[in-house]
């Protein structure tokens, strides 16, 4: 009787060991304890209470990107994936399975990852830096590419480490692609106010300039959008809001290729803001035909002279005590001004 109850005991444990959320028992509970336990799990997997779920460790380099994956991949380093890179120092082991789906079209991949690039990329790390024997828990599931974007935007939504821009992008891309461009559409199909979609929206169709000027993408917040909006699709305001962008957006790259901190994001709107009040350029006329192109302090930059219907010569003040920006955005402006339909 004794062997009939263990061999009874080996198949139940057999038909209950895949599943995950079975609670755990102690190693040393008593053996009773443990088959119930275990039979407990497997009735709530039978009613439906559960679901079964297979997790796999592989190897990372066998897992690609998503395509669509709404996480800029090459902006992950040590600072933006410090907090997982600790916790998988610390414990060993990855805690929460990453959503992957099966690749059927590249032999270098046989799976692409439709959450959880962050755990990819400080897994990777840890193996190929840090030299750890660690590898990636995956969860595999069957996915048509809209239920991919769904889940990873119910995973991401509520999380602080994907920027508001990022998401931005990837709801402009997923509106086109699978709601026929139709807000309201995507909007009950992701279960949110068509107001919160559309602000999002507008911020993933900020122009590229603008988005440049905060220096790193991750900075723009939805709330910027709101901001600049109105003045981006001012005709008056926009060519100033544009041009005063493209000089920040210069100013930001020389304080990356410096070392320096970025201006922050705040500072930038103002910037904007003020660049849309202030006057298109400070023109003074000088002999007849012939601009006077000054900055706002007054310094002249460059004086335009027509010479016929289609040319305008163009003078440099080079003694003038401005900065480069100050010459470049004015230039911006002017060249919008005296070719508009360019």
């Amino acid at each position: 009787m004794a062997s009939t109850t263990g061999k009874n005991r080996s198949i139940l444990a057999g038909l209950v060991a895949p599943v995950t959320e079975t609670p755990t028992v102690e190693r040393g509970a008593p053996a009773t304890e443990r088959l119930s336990t275990r039979l407990t799990g497997l009735a709530r997997v039978t009613s439906g209470d559960v679901k079964e779920k297979t997790l796999k460790l592989v190897d990372p380099a066998r897992c690609r990107m998503w395509s669509r994956h709404n996480r800029r991949y090459d902006l992950l380093n040590e600072a933006s994936c410090a907090d997982l890179l600790e916790s998988l120092r610390s414990q060993g082991e990855q805690e929460f399975p990453a959503i992957v789906r099966r690749v059927e079209d590249d032999p270098a991949f046989d799976y692409e990852v439709i959450s959880g690039a962050r755990r990819h990329w400080s897994v990777s790390y840890l193996r190929n830096v840090e030299h750890r024997e660690i590898r990636y828990l995956i969860e595999e599931r069957e996915l048509t590419d809209e239920q991919a974007f769904r889940l990873a935007d119910v995973e991401n939504r509520a999380r602080q480490d994907i920027s508001d821009y990022e998401r931005a992008l990837d709801y402009r891309h997923a509106v086109e692609t699978f709601y026929g461009g139709v807000a309201q559409r995507m909007a009950e199909r992701l279960e949110v106010p068509k107001a919160w979609l559309s602000r999002f929206l507008d911020l993933g169709k900020l122009p590229t300039d603008v988005v440049e000027a905060f220096g790193d993408p991750r900075q723009l917040k939805e709330r910027h959008a709101r901001t600049l909006k109105p003045l981006l699709a001012d005709d008056a305001s926009r060519p100033k809001v544009m041009a005063e962008a493209k000089r920040l957006a210069g100013v930001q790259a020389a304080a990356v290729a410096s070392g320096k901190g970025l201006l922050d994001p705040a500072k930038v709107v103002t910037l904007l803001v003020k660049a849309s009040a202030a006057p298109a350029s400070a023109k003074k006329p000088t002999a007849k035909g012939v601009m006077n192109v000054t900055n706002e302090a007054g310094a002249t930059l460059f004086t335009l002279a027509r010479k016929g219907a289609k040319r305008v010569v163009l003078e440099l003040s080079l003694d003038a005590e401005a900065s480069n920006a100050d010459f470049q955005a004015a230039f911006a402006r002017e060249l919008d001004r005296v070719r508009p339909k360019a």
